[in-house]
């Protein structure tokens, strides 16, 4: 059973009709009239743009007998941004290398967009020869695709069957093809646009929605990944993020093609595509990124990739947080203007997103601490001066109770009351001096922060547990030796170890303070013993501790930092 055909809306109608006289102006056969009436019903069949470009080179190549057809779709900067060939497979275009990008003859119809047919293509002044392994190819018809009276691109045919050249009806029948093309071409592209403005409104919404509900910064940074990798279809989408103290950028997420192999690299973060795009805070566009020349030295960390995009995440200013980077296989089309602009509206609505999330958690902060200065100024002014009031007044009156089992609970009374005053005063003093400086806040509040602080340059939320009565049993200058290993430990592991998961453990017993951290990565180099390992074993000796490292069972690198509390002193 044949396919059925699709419905023909009135400006089809139109078109149809259009092709026809022109078909008939240039003395077309039935046959082939026929034939063409079916290739402009076909392009026109669906609104994927990828599969309309497809069935326009397939219908070319039928319509003319062309041995080998292709697609070539221009760019901004008026090279080939798309190429689509036919008749060449997948395997032919490896052996090939790289996919035309405009040069030679197949620019000549991007710069003069008029029919060009050709018995001899290396004959033409243009040619600059076939690359290797390429298949010969003689005889050459090409017109262009108008869209809107726009050029969008260029059909190119090679190698007329069963002759040795094209002819005037071929290059006529092709002509009026590209016009259909035109037509299929534009409704496909307002059928994109439109959709995929709808994909990236709604994963701004999930985005925000994520960070608004209070979701871990690392978890939302996968999630903008996943959405920006998934609308632009690329084949590999990473962020990096700064690491402090260092002048390098730390990929801390990626997806993708191989994406295993870029997690946890380390960047150069003034050189290299990647490095200069977070640098100068400026979104940038590449057509070919392993060859980029603002690569240099770090030419090979892309091999295999071409068109790529990399976005600061930041609020617009000039100190982003990181960077996104998205990129396509060597041989894939080029990302469109409309796509880069995309991205950089996604990222940037994402970026207000953050700073309003953070905004957001800082004013809930002041508000406790208001809140904590409210409850603190009233329970001094209000409950300790009325419980005082009422001591006294039970004071006073027992000098009027004679019965002993009575002034005995009296005085009891009185004395609650003191206790319960102290109790509040202890209380009062304990919500005023959390709202000292970082300083002076509690170990397990630092220790909190250090390890949320961690979450961007590891790429996940470490895992915390403290045991123990440590605000009390821990001094505020063990207290700090701990803080500083923890940073220091974290740090290391993000910079080396490559870890996808990092368990912290803080104890505080009456003897000893203990700070275990445990990653599942690949352990940490010699060369890396020398400085900020060296500095906890100092602090370990300062405090009158020990530092261990070895390996867990399961691999890894595990870290005990451990010095006498307060309570063993």
């Amino acid at each position: 059973m044949s396919e059925p055909r699709p419905a023909v809306d009135p400006a089809t109608h139109e078109l149809l009709d259009r092709l026809q006289a022109r078909a008939d102006a240039t003395g077309t056969s039935r046959k082939r009239l026929h034939a063409l009436l079916e290739a402009v019903l076909s392009v026109g069949r669906g609104l994927d743009l990828q599969q309309v470009l497809g069935r326009i080179v397939e219908a070319a190549v039928s319509l003319v007998d062309a041995g080998y057809g292709a697609l070539g779709v221009i760019g901004e900067d008026r090279m080939l941004s798309a190429f689509v060939p036919v008749g060449v497979d997948d395997e032919a275009w490896a052996a090939i290398g790289a996919l035309p990008s405009g040069h030679g003859l197949l620019g000549e119809l991007v710069r003069h967009p008029e029919p060009l047919r050709l018995d001899e293509l290396s004959a033409h002044p243009a040619f600059r020869g076939f690359p290797p392994n390429h298949p010969p190819m003689h005889s050459f018809l090409g017109v262009p695709i108008r869209v809107r009276g726009q050029v969008f691109g260029n059909l190119y045919l090679t190698e007329k069957r069963g002759t040795a050249r094209f002819d005037e009806e071929d290059e006529a029948v092709l002509m009026t093809l590209a016009v259909a093309a035109g037509v299929a071409i534009e409704n496909s592209r307002l059928f994109e646009r439109s959709s995929l403005r709808e994909r990236w409104l709604a994963s701004g919404s999930e985005v925000t929605n994520s960070l608004l509900s209070g979701r871990p910064r690392a978890e939302v940074l996968g999630l903008l990944l996943e959405h920006a990798h998934k609308n632009v279809a690329a084949d590999l989408g990473l962020i990096a993020v700064p690491v402090e103290g260092a002048d390098t950028l730390r990929i801390a997420l990626a997806v993708g093609a191989e994406s295993d192999r870029y997690h946890g690299e380390f960047v150069p973060l003034r050189e290299g595509y990647l490095g200069r795009a977070f640098t100068e805070a400026s979104a940038s566009v590449s057509l070919d990124v392993e060859h980029d020349p603002r690569n240099g030295a770090d030419s090979a960390r892309w091999a295999g990739f071409g068109p790529a995009m990399a976005v600061p995440l930041g609020s617009g200013g000039t100190d982003p947080r990181g960077v996104l980077l998205l990129a396509r296989n060597s041989r894939a089309n080029a990302f469109t203007a409309e796509a880069s602009a995309s991205l950089k509206g996604f990222t940037r609505q994402v970026s207000l997103a953050m700073e309003l999330a953070e905004r957001r958690k800082d004013a809930v902060q002041l508000a406790l601490l208001e809140d904590r200065d409210r409850i603190a100024r009233d329970l001094h002014d209000l409950a300790i001066q009325r419980l005082f009031a009422t001591g006294m007044t039970l004071q006073g009156a027992l000098r009027f109770v004679t019965h002993p089992e009575a002034e005995q609970r009296l005085r009891r009374a009185v004395d609650d009351l003191d206790t319960t005053i102290k109790i509040i005063r202890s209380t009062i003093f304990g919500l005023r001096s959390q709202q000292d400086s970082v300083l002076r806040q509690g170990l397990r509040s630092r220790v909190a922060q250090a390890v949320e602080a961690a979450t961007g340059p590891l790429g996940f939320a470490p895992a915390l547990r403290v045991e123990g009565l440590v605000e009390s049993r821990v001094p505020v200058a063990l207290a700090d030796h701990v803080v500083a290993v923890l940073v220091e430990a974290l740090s290391n592991t993000a910079r080396y170890a490559r870890a996808t998961s990092v368990d912290v453990h803080l104890t505080a017993t009456a003897d000893r303070t203990t700070l275990t951290v445990t990653d599942d990565g690949v352990g940490i180099p010699e060369d890396a013993r020398f400085s900020g390992i060296g500095n906890m074993r100092d602090r370990a000796r300062m405090a009158g501790g020990e530092l261990r490292i070895g390996a867990p069972p399961g691999g890894g690198t595990r870290l005990t930092w451990s010095a006498p509390s307060a309570d063993s002193v």
